[in-house]
């Protein structure tokens, strides 16, 4: 007797599909976390006093 008996192979196809939208959702939600991290660092970021006196 097999495990593979008992399997419904539409379930298992369709819980795929499920699957690598929420991997999707995932990797989407990491991306803008990485961005808004990479943002914030650039935007809150203190210039040294030396370019500020090149402006100047």
């Amino acid at each position: 007797m097999s495990i593979f008996e008992n399997i419904s192979w539409d379930r298992f196809f369709n819980s795929l599909q499920y699957m690598w939208q929420g991997m999707l959702c995932i990797f989407i939600v990491i991306a803008v976390i990485i961005v808004s991290i990479m943002l914030l660092g650039n935007l809150t970021a203190k210039k040294p006093k030396d370019d500020l006196e090149k402006n100047q």
